[in-house]
């Protein structure tokens, strides 16, 4: 019998904190501060990932001047689908593992 090869996850999101941060983005419209804060992470590997995801095209960025300016990120909708199928890839997987256990 030959078992047929599992879905292949989006690598972009398929990385721990990179994981946690589309979490974050998905629900919310965090700063950079916020974002290092709630993933206890350095700014160099905060902004490595942000800028992963923002070639992807699954990041968007904006400057809000309420305040002390900064930047807010959110998913952009093509990484907010690409999310969606991300989660319902994993989803799969494991529905699968469980078939066969």
């Amino acid at each position: 019998m030959t078992v047929p090869p599992p879905p292949i996850p989006d690598s972009t999101f398929h990385q721990s904190v990179r994981t946690r941060l589309a979490l974050l983005l998905f629900t919310h419209e965090p700063s950079f501060a916020q974002l290092k804060a709630a993933l206890s992470i350095t700014d160099g590997n905060l902004d490595a990932h942000l800028k992963k995801l923002s070639a992807a095209g699954y990041l968007h960025s904006r400057m809000v001047l309420q305040g002390r300016p900064h930047t807010v990120y959110q998913l952009s909708q093509s990484g907010a689908e690409a999310f969606g199928a991300y989660i319902e890839t994993l989803k799969s997987i494991c529905e699968a593992a469980q078939q066969e256990g």
